[in-house]
């Protein structure tokens, strides 16, 4: 059997007294644990490209992914999407799964009866549950296996592909019960894998499986996400979701913001349209001095490093002495690390420098790497966790709007 509940992830006693199956029982946080599947740097502190390469694949496939949803969903294609970059895309030598990411975050739900716990990553740049199913062959050996007493099959089979469809995680839907900090979605349709790709496999995933925390309209199975039936079930005080990744207090709160960990008012930022998490950052500012304004950025904790499209991304390292090194990184002088920040509605948030420089180049250690990159995929910025290491982040599903707020 995989890692024990105790030994992945440390559960508050909240959590364990919080059993009510109706609604309002208000905010309740959920740990969350980092985990380190690869690195972005070499032991000398340069930066490992080929691991660069692939979280810009994994990124990049996920978003596309996320389009192809939403036109089939909708029936129009998606404004950001850019013309032939699913066939640019489409190349087969990589295997773009979450386990790409060098790091995720991960959690605990419980799912049907009797009710069994899954660890599982929450990622606001998808919107699906997908647990291994209890037909599942040997690639789901390790994960908890989903079995219930109460589930329902909805005759319908799900696909997700990866790698140009040389790899895919594949299975049926169900709906189910599946409670979260005492929270429960009733008749929640999720997929259960009859097959793992190798991504997610548990030599390369620990977590059983996947919670989408995005709008339906990205949905595999263009169903309601979870968060979004326990508000529609009247289950949350607030349509709201706040994530924090500061360490060791990391956490997912559930029915509005947690006030330990945040400090002053919160910026709230409307969604551009209900599919990913799509905000409008007011401008980037380098050094002080505003660059870039009035930017599309897609708000996805299933990734790690910030990336733009290579106009604008030049343009934001042409002010601070940057320049292109390959795989869509850029290097900058390492004694004289920029100061960045991105501006949501009327409060900048300042990328702390250690965070910003993930490393030194392996030709020139005279230069250092930054953690924005180019891809030009889509027309849209993709934001991913290593902005939110000093912000609060809250997701409010009823007024369709992101809030940022200093962390504690």
């Amino acid at each position: 059997m995989r890692f024990t509940l105790a030994t992945v992830i440390v559960t508050l006693p909240v959590l364990i007294t919080a059993a009510p199956q109706r609604a309002k029982q208000g905010g309740t946080s959920i740990p969350l644990k980092l985990h380190k599947h690869s690195s972005l740097v070499n032991a000398d502190g340069s930066v490992n490209s080929e691991a660069v390469k692939l979280h810009v694949a994994s990124s990049t496939s996920k978003i596309l992914r996320g389009f192809d949803n939403f036109e089939k969903n909708t029936g129009a294609p998606h404004p950001s999407s850019v013309k032939g970059a699913r066939k640019r895309g489409s190349g087969g030598e990589l295997l773009h799964n979450l386990s790409d990411e060098p790091t995720f975050w991960f959690g605990s739900i419980s799912v049907g009866t009797p009710p069994k716990t899954y660890i599982v990553v929450f990622d606001t740049g998808s919107s699906d549950l997908i647990l291994p199913g209890a037909d599942c062959d040997n690639s789901c050996r390790g994960h908890e296996i989903y079995e219930s007493s109460t589930s329902v099959s909805l005759g319908e089979p799900f696909m997700i592909q990866y790698g140009g469809g040389l790899e895919s995680i594949f299975g049926h839907q169900y709906t189910d019960n599946v409670t979260i900090v005492g929270l429960t979605a009733n008749h929640q349709t999720l997929g259960a894998a009859s097959h793992y790709s190798h991504g997610f496999q548990i030599e390369q995933f620990i977590p059983d499986g996947l919670m989408g925390m995005g709008f339906q309209a990205l949905s595999v199975y263009n169903r309601s996400p979870v968060f979004q039936t326990l508000v529609t079930q009247g289950q949350t005080d607030e349509p709201v979701f706040a994530l924090s990744f500061a360490e060791p207090n990391a956490e997912l709160y559930i029915g509005g913001t947690n006030p330990n960990m945040y400090t002053g008012a919160f910026s709230w930022v409307p969604v551009i349209r209900e599919n990913f998490w799509e905000v409008r950052i007011r401008n980037i500012l380098a050094n002080g001095e505003i660059v870039l304004t009035n930017i599309v950025a897609v708000i996805d904790t299933g990734t790690d490093l910030i990336r733009g499209n290579s106009v604008e991304v030049d343009i934001l390292y042409g002010v601070i002495g940057g320049e292109p090194n390959n795989v869509g990184l850029y290097t900058f002088p390492c004694d004289a690390v920029p100061s960045i920040s991105l501006t949501f509605g009327d409060i900048s948030f300042p990328i702390p420098p250690e965070i910003f420089n993930i490393g030194t180049s392996a030709n020139d250690p005279s230069r250092c790497i930054g953690a924005i990159l180019s891809e030009d995929s889509t027309t849209s910025w993709v934001i991913g966790t290593v902005f939110f290491s000093q912000v609060y982040t809250a997701f409010d599903l009823g007024n369709s709007r992101v809030g940022f707020a200093k962390h504690t």
